[in-house]
């Protein structure tokens, strides 16, 4: 079971960022890795949603949403999964 007591609470405020994002109207899988994908194929697609993250508004919003959640999978904020581990590490 997820621990869900380090997840930001609702709050229409500290989502309101969302509407802004330039990943709001894109498919998830270009963020999101499917089971199995490795290699230059996973690596490609990272590049392309990294490549979204740069041009959005909200990119740092974003980023600390996916830190202060600890958000496991996906880009967020610019970050992959093993970008946001190794900050976490550094942090903690």
């Amino acid at each position: 079971m997820t621990a869900t007591q380090r997840l930001p609470q609702p709050n229409i405020e500290s989502w309101h960022w969302q509407l802004h994002a330039a990943c709001r109207d894109l498919r998830a899988s270009r963020f999101f890795h499917p089971d199995n994908e490795r290699g230059n194929r996973r690596a490609q697609r990272e590049r392309q949603a990294k490549a979204v993250c740069r041009r959005c508004p909200v990119m740092a919003q974003c980023r600390e949403h996916a830190l202060k959640a600890h958000e496991p999978y996906g880009v967020w904020g610019g970050l992959g999964e093993q970008e946001r581990r190794g900050l976490l590490r550094i942090a903690s």
